[in-house]
């Protein structure tokens, strides 16, 4: 393996809150030393990090990668280039493919053609239900052997709460930890949209608050009679987040994140039907996106991801409340919280906080840029601009909201396990 010197870089360490001009050293995938080489060191290869930003690689905890499946909106080699060419060395990625991954063998064929491509680190999420179908229980036992990291539903909710119940009880016992959605179904129905004003406007169909909070209320009694670990995925709504800070206060093993578009987007911005804002949950309400930012600034908020989900073309095409929910998000995860850090002046390292180092240690490993950590690194212009098209996007998945716009940061070289696996020069 090389060994690689990272010259005049500024070094950006949301871990331990650090931001400096300094070398960097990489050997046998990991960081050996910061500043000085060591003795005797000899770089196979030297990256001019002059003018550019050497941070952690980014840690997505929720990218759809379409593959068993859904071959036809993406593939895992189109989505791990996409993923490096957005600096995201690490995506965990949830059960709901075609099968589920409800089965050791699926999940270790899986994390085998992940291997193969050698770009980005895979986390694959096991079914909690058998064919996700919200009746049996996995093996979850067996499924974290094959390599799975936590256990959740997806998008498909649990109707039956003794499930529910009983797979809290299992994950308590044996210390494993679930990722929940967050949504009441049956007060969710047939929904497409926030239940507010300008749901009622378009004619949309709403999905209100309550199918946030009665859930999370739910969740929350489950925890208090087990003792299970809970990170709640996709958290929307301002009470929703109300209820959590509650919640932390209290001292329940807690955690949740929000996706990047509802950092920045409203339900207003649907503007005439376009599709390309429909998502799951829905963007709701100015107030709510605004209680987002705050949760975020106060911790109330662990993580960011992309909630990244390629649609193909024809899904979106449909009419809005007919069209498929999700969008492309692993290249813009990136440009989007920067863009959230300066539009909210929040010091840098708080809001990379939210794309390494926290979602990092949910996965039992320190995103860092001190001596032992791993060499997943991006090196980052934060000066250069790029707008969004579907030329300039290596997701197979071309829809986003963002199309159009101009972004300020560009991922310039991505290493993973200290090899240099994206270059926007090649």
């Amino acid at each position: 393996m090389k060994k690689i010197a990272i010259r005049n870089g500024r070094l950006v360490d949301p871990a331990h809150g650090t931001d400096k001009i300094a070398d960097l050293f990489l050997a046998d995938g990991s960081i050996i030393a910061v500043g000085a080489a060591p003795a005797g060191f000899t770089a196979d290869e030297t990256i001019d990090a002059t003018g550019l930003m050497v941070m952690p690689g980014l840690v997505d905890l929720a990218a759809r990668l379409r593959e068993p499946g859904f071959e036809y909106r993406a593939t895992l080699a189109s989505e791990m280039a996409a993923a490096v060419a957005g600096g995201v060395t690490s995506i965990v990625c949830p059960p709901d493919t075609d099968p589920p991954l409800d089965e050791p063998g699926l999940v270790t064929m899986l994390r085998q053609r992940a291997r193969h491509l050698d770009l980005a680190r895979l986390y694959p999420v096991g079914a909690l239900t058998r064919a996700l179908a919200g009746k049996d229980l996995t093996e979850m036992a067996e499924l974290r052997d094959a390599g799975c990291v936590a256990f959740s539903q997806g998008d498909h909710p649990i109707g039956d709460l003794q499930v529910l119940y009983r797979a809290m009880q299992y994950a308590a016992t044996f210390n494993i930890g679930l990722r929940l959605r967050a949504q009441d179904a049956t007060l969710a129905g047939n929904g497409v949209a926030h239940d507010g004003e300008y749901a009622s406007r378009l004619g949309l169909t709403g999905i209100p608050v309550i199918a946030e909070t009665v859930a999370i209320a739910t969740i929350q009694e489950l925890m208090r009679a087990t003792g299970a670990k809970v990170h709640l995925c996709r958290v929307s709504s301002a009470a929703g987040l109300a209820m959590v800070r509650a919640a932390k206060r209290e001292g329940l093993p807690l955690t949740c994140d929000v996706s990047i578009n509802h950092v920045h987007l409203a339900d207003i911005d649907i503007g005439y039907f376009d599709s390309n804002y429909r998502f799951n949950p829905p963007l709701r309400s100015i107030r709510d996106r605004e209680a987002i930012q705050t949760g975020l600034f106060d911790g109330t908020i662990d993580v960011i991801c992309s909630d990244h989900s390629p649609v193909d073309e024809d899904a979106k095409l449909l009419p809005f409340a007919e069209a498929e929910p999700g969008a492309t998000g692993l290249e813009l995860l990136l440009p989007l919280t920067l863009a959230w850090a300066e539009k909210a002046h929040v010091p840098l390292t708080m809001a990379l906080t939210k794309i390494t180092s926290a979602p990092a240690s949910m996965l039992g490993f320190t995103a860092g840029l001190t001596a032992g950590c791993r060499a997943d690194l991006a090196l980052v212009d934060p000066q250069a601009t790029w707008r969004v098209t579907p030329d300039v996007l290596k997701s197979q998945g071309k829809n986003t909201p963002f199309t159009g716009y101009e972004m300020r940061g560009k991922v310039m070289y991505t290493l993973v396990k200290g090899k240099l696996v994206y270059s926007a020069h090649a």
